[in-house]
Formats: C-alpha cells, structure tokens, sequence
C-alpha cells in the first residue's frame, strides 16, 4: 500500500464521541462518591453506639445523676472525680484489677509465645494442634466461667483434689474464694486458659513469616532453640507482641465476666464477702446500676479510661525497649 493510501485510511477512521454530560456525572459518582457511601455504615454506627456514648458519659460524669433521687440534678464539676481519692472500694477494686492482671497478662503472654514457637516446629498433626489451642477461645466466657467456678469448689472441686495428690489442703480443703491470693489465681486461671491459645495464633502466624535461613544461620553459630526464641524470633515479632501486649492491658483492666460470675453471688456484684477480688468493672456496674449512682459511676469508667491509656503506653514503651525498637 502506497504511504498516500495510508495516510487517507487514517484520516477516514471515525472519531470517538466526546462522553456525554450525564456520563461524565456518572464516572465521577462511581469514583468520588461510591467509595465513601461504602465505608459510610461503620461510621454512622460508630458515631451512634461508640462516639455518642463516650460523649454522653463525659456529660454525665460531671452531673449529679441519681436514678433514685431525679431531684439531686445539676452540675457537680470535678466533684465526682475528687471523691475518687478518698475511696477507699474504689483503691481496694484497683490493687484486685492489677493483681489479677499481672497474674493473668504476663504468664498469658510467655506461655502463648512458648505454644507458638513449639508449633512453628515440623509436627504431626499440626493442624490438629492449632485449632485445638484456639477452642478455648471461642467457648462462651459464661460457659466457661462457670465450668472453672465448679472446678474450684472449696468442697468437690478438681482443684483441691489435684492439690491434695501432693500432699496440700488433706485436712482442711482450700477455699479458693475466702482469701484475696487464692480468688486472684482463679480468676487468672479462667483468663488465661481462654486467651492463651488466641496470642500463641498471633504470634504463630507472625513466626510463619521469618525466612528459615536466619534460623540455620543462628544454628550454624550455635545457637540453640532458646536462643534463638528471644534473639531472633521475638525482636523480628516485635509488631505482633506489642500489639498482643496492649490488647491484653486493655481487656486485662476491664475484667468484669469472671470475676463476677466466680461470685456465689453474682447479683450483688461484691466480688467475695470482703470484696477481695473485686474489679473496677465491677465496682462500676454496682455502683451504676445497684446504687444507682450513674454520675460517680461515670466519673469511675473515665478514670479506669485514663488508667489504660497509660498502663498500655507503659507497656508498649516497655515492649519496645526489650525488643530492641526506638
């Protein structure tokens, strides 16, 4: 074909349309507004069931509020606030919460990072093993909660048949509710047995995730499997154990379903007869919805708030200096 012959062809090619008005709007809605539309669900629902509560506690805790009295209204300040201080239910429910929580977090953590590296080994079965670790996990804490209640039963409790295979408690059985050390590693106990097996999933699936030539390196230098746990595995899994320390802190401080059904009572919500293991959560709930004083139960959840917030920056700044980060 001659390049005249060409140069006419392409010349009598048709030319395209320019889009329409109506299909310009259209583009323009599919790309710009389509996906806020699609993201739009969660936060309205967050605003109505999480923003709008957080606020409207905020309002209420510095309020008189008393369901029993609709005439004691008005603003009270910081006086709700200041009347923690001199609380003593409010300093003995925190010294049960941190106790509880130093007994459920940190051997949570050290045995769920043990599991995983165990499982991260070649081994029969190995999907056997973890999906067995994980079913405590989804069991229904009340289900549970009362399974280990019956467990640890001053009179027909496993437990206290367990200890007495070794020599403890033959004359007199252990009351594990009557003493404030006993009822804390119970309640530690139901802690731990539902969440061991969620952290060691985490930590696994972050083990996973490591070149195995880095652990035939370290081998080739000698260094054992212990080693080798807390100088390769744990610093290169840094993310995932901050992560699992700060989600323990903050379910650890708010504990509420265990220790509130270990109590024979648990309508009552004292947390023992001296209230020896009883939490914040709990104090909170009683003194909210039995004392129906729902503005210094207020002024409490904001205070365990701020505790949180700095016993998980506490924990994380801690997390990342043993793990070598900045």
């Amino acid at each position: 074909m001659a390049l005249t012959d060409v140069r006419v062809a392409r010349t009598e090619e048709p030319k395209h349309a320019p889009p329409s008005r109506a299909k310009f709007w259209l583009y323009r809605f599919d790309t710009k507004t389509v996906p806020y539309l699609l993201i739009a669900p969660f936060f309205v629902l967050f605003a109505i069931f999480g923003l709008f509560p957080i606020i409207f506690n905020g309002i209420v805790a510095l309020r008189h509020w008393r369901l029993d009295d609709p005439t004691l209204t008005g603003w009270a300040g910081a006086e709700n606030f200041t009347k923690l201080l001199g609380d003593s239910d409010f300093w003995d429910a925190l010294i049960n919460t941190f106790g509880i929580f130093l007994l459920s977090t940190v051997p949570q953590l050290l045995i769920a990072l043990i599991i995983a590296n165990l499982l991260n080994r070649k081994l029969r079965g190995a999907t056997f093993w973890r999906i067995g670790i994980l079913l405590p996990y989804v069991t229904p804490v009340a289900a549970s909660t009362l399974v280990f209640a019956i467990f640890f039963s001053r009179d027909y409790g496993m437990a206290n048949w367990l200890l007495s295979l070794v020599g403890f408690g033959q004359e007199q059985p252990l009351d594990w509710r009557a003493s404030t050390w006993s009822s804390w590693i119970a309640i530690a106990t139901m802690v731990n047995w539902k969440w061991i097996g969620y952290n060691a999933l985490l930590y696994l699936s972050a083990m996973q995730a490591i070149p195995k030539d880095v652990y035939e390196a370290a081998a080739v230098d000698g260094a054992g499997p212990w080693k080798q746990l807390w100088r390769i595995t744990v610093p290169m899994i840094q993310p995932v154990v901050l992560f699992t320390v700060i989600l323990s802190t903050i379910g650890g401080l708010q504990l509420f379903s265990e220790p509130m059904l270990f109590d024979e009572n648990p309508a009552l919500a004292n947390g023992g007869y001296d209230h020896q293991y009883r939490t914040i959560a709990q104090l909170i709930y009683k003194v909210g919805w039995r004392d129906l004083n729902l503005g210094y139960a207020a002024a409490m959840s904001w205070a365990l708030f701020l505790i949180i917030l700095v016993v998980a920056a506490v924990n994380a700044l801690a997390t990342r200096r043993l793990g070598g980060g900045k």
